[in-house]
């Protein structure tokens, strides 16, 4: 079958080509079968890459453009990749298109993806736009592929806080181009940032909307390998860390951290001394914890040393700072937060 032609095919056998298509890593394959009937192009940008990716997409690019799908390549100078945000904002300065559709080298779209989220960005154009996932291999990273695709549309806001990053995932991102540049470019500190996490930060900033395409349009490939594992965990800790604090603590006169555990610990010893002050309370259910009555902050230069009481949730006060890992408790956790009758995003945040 030759790929360059438009394939006359059903969704699903559709489907099945671009799932073959994943074990092989042919992206091109997928951009050919989308059913997107305007003008495309696909701008690739080369970071100092050591493998075929440069030999392959010029292979392609002669269908491609057949298809009437222009292709803009270009690369770097320097011996040296400098990082995923400089080699997007590469590839967004040489494009010209009224629309960006991210899409990273190893994942693979779905047929229809282009145009699902063509039309939802039409609809919502001061807004980023995403949409499902199908993970490969199957079952990795199976909590945090669940919570991308079944947070509701009002939890793409107030999930922002929580250790899986973005609420519209990366690798899904769809955006009008004037709306992307006017809110800047993608940092390019290289290796070590989470550039998508801090362009994100700069989209609540700024008030802009977010909106998720219902339908699993991407076929998303974990690997050890990928460029966010160089992201350390205490990068984005702090990160998270000082997000909340701008975004959330600062509106708040008191709060109660959920979690008299290790990392409802750690994020109070993590806060500025101001919003330390705002803890009124931790809670819990873990009766030992609650037993023991207080928390000693040891580590203060104050004398006393300030002791915060540990309660039964039941017992405290709301607005809560969660730090309870969603999807780890058989919903005991949601049962009780559903019992106290709280609006997210007003009595409380995950933070998790």
């Amino acid at each position: 079958m030759n790929p360059a032609r438009r394939l006359r095919t059903s969704e699903n056998d559709e489907r099945n080509i671009v799932r073959r298509q994943v074990e092989r890593s042919v992206v091109d394959v997928a951009i050919l079968l989308q059913d997107f009937t305007g003008n495309m192009e696909l701008c690739v940008f080369d970071d100092a890459s050591n493998d075929d990716s440069w030999t392959v997409v010029v292979g392609w690019k002669e269908r491609l453009e057949a298809r009437g799908i222009s292709v803009v390549m270009s690369g770097s100078n320097y011996a040296k990749p400098k990082g995923v945000g400089y080699a997007k904002n590469k590839a967004i300065s040489q494009s010209c298109g009224q629309f960006l559709c991210f899409q990273d080298a190893d994942d693979v779209m779905m047929p229809e993806r282009v145009r699902l989220q063509y039309e939802a960005s039409v609809c919502h154009p001061n807004s980023l736009i995403g949409c499902k996932v199908e993970r490969v291999p199957k079952g990795s990273t199976e909590r945090y592929t669940r919570w991308i695709n079944t947070i509701t549309q009002d939890q793409l806001f107030t999930q922002v806080y929580t250790s899986h990053g973005p609420t519209v995932i990366m690798p899904t991102w769809f955006c009008s181009r004037s709306w992307f540049l006017r809110l800047g470019l993608f940092d390019e500190g290289g290796k070590g940032i989470p550039e998508d996490l801090l362009f994100f930060y700069q989209i609540i900033r700024e008030g802009w909307g977010m909106a998720r395409v219902d339908k699993c349009l991407l076929v998303y490939r974990y690997h050890e390998k990928a460029a966010t594992q160089s992201v350390t965990e205490e990068t984005i800790w702090k990160l998270r860390v000082d997000f909340l604090q701008e975004r959330v603590l600062s509106q708040w006169k008191s709060f109660t951290i959920w979690n008299a555990g290790k990392l409802g610990r750690k994020l109070y010893r993590c806060l500025s001394p101001v919003n330390q002050k705002k803890v009124t309370a931790f809670c819990d259910v873990d009766e030992k914890k609650i037993n023991k009555g207080f928390y000693t902050y040891e580590e203060s230069q104050e004398r006393p040393k300030p002791k915060i009481p540990v309660l039964h949730y039941k017992a405290a006060t709301a607005p809560f700072i969660i730090c309870v890992k969603l999807d780890m408790t058989g919903g005991v956790l949601e049962e009780n937060l559903n019992s106290l009758n709280l609006k997210e995003g007003k009595d409380y945040y995950h933070f998790n």
